[in-house]
């Protein structure tokens, strides 16, 4: 009898047991299925996240209020017609590169701005303008954050040739993604501008790859 008194409390804290290490099990699942999920839809800029705010649960917690806060916008594709007019605003940018680089890349900006507006992002502060654009555009979200920063740099008059250029190739890579269309926008000439165009700059010519 005092044995059986015994083995009963044994058993109950083995099943105890057994239930605690259930649900830490579970729970590790679901954790791991929700990083997974995160890390699928986000790309490189999940470990942007994680690496910035050193810390995967919090940056984890930012990379869902981000969806939850863009899952409020109104995002429309672009209708063709307009489509076809922000290529055409884009491909005088290019050519404009030619001899006004500076201006080239501050009006490349505003054209990246202004489709944003138009598809249904909001136009705040850099930060949360990227932070948006991150959560249906994460594979080039980078490049604005990249272009952003030469694009400063150049307002103070410290950015040179090369990297103006280089802004515009990851403003061009936004501003296809954003178009949304999957057509390219074709670099053989646009930065270099026409043949008459690089005779009349005594041969200068930029390109932009």
């Amino acid at each position: 009898m005092d044995t059986q008194v015994l083995i009963a409390p044994a058993a109950v804290i083995l099943i105890g047991i057994g239930v605690i290490l259930i649900a830490i099990g579970a729970w590790y699942f679901i954790r791991q299925k929700r990083s997974e999920k995160l890390r699928e839809r986000f790309g490189p800029e999940y470990h942007h996240t994680v690496r910035t705010l050193k810390n995967r649960d919090v940056a984890e917690a930012e990379l869902r209020q981000r969806e939850k806060r863009v899952s409020q916008f109104h995002i429309v594709p672009l209708p063709a017609a307009e489509s076809i007019r922000y290529r055409d605003s884009w491909m005088a940018i290019q050519s404009e590169f030619v001899d006004h680089p500076e201006t080239a890349v501050a009006n490349a900006n505003k054209l990246v701005q202004e489709v944003m507006e138009r598809r249904g992002y909001p136009v705040a502060r850099f930060e949360q303008s990227a932070a948006d654009l991150s959560v249906d555009h994460p594979t080039v979200v980078e490049n604005y954050r990249a272009a952003h920063r030469i694009s400063e740099r150049s307002r103070q008059g410290a950015a040179d040739t090369e990297e103006l250029r280089q802004a515009l190739v990851y403003y061009r890579a936004l501003f296809q993604d954003l178009l949304g269309n999957g057509a390219q926008i074709s670099d053989k000439n646009d930065f270099e501008g026409s043949r008459e165009q690089r005779r009349e700059n005594n041969g200068r010519s930029i390109r932009i790859d």
